[in-house]
């Protein structure tokens, strides 16, 4: 199988936890992004629910994590068999 480069840009710091999180879960920044976007694909969607903010309050970078962090550990044996 043929593969490409992707450039993304994102925050320093989100960079920086997400590759913690990603190596706390055994997996480098190229497999949690190619499980996402397979898991996209197998969904025909985005993986998981979007909404816009109700205006009281706005997650913070901490909540976001704990919550991602949540999803993969609940899916890891998925999201491992997608990564193959």
């Amino acid at each position: 199988m043929a593969t490409t480069n992707l450039n993304i840009r994102i925050d320093d710091n989100l960079k920086k936890q997400a590759e913690t999180l990603f190596s706390d879960l055994g997996l480098n920044m190229s497999s949690a992004i190619t499980i996402f976007l397979k898991s996209a694909v197998a969904y025909n969607g985005i993986p998981f629910e979007i909404k816009k903010a109700d205006g009281n309050s706005a997650a913070s970078d901490a909540e976001l994590l704990a919550v991602s962090k949540e999803l993969l550990d609940k899916n890891k044996e998925a999201y491992q068999v997608l990564a193959e």
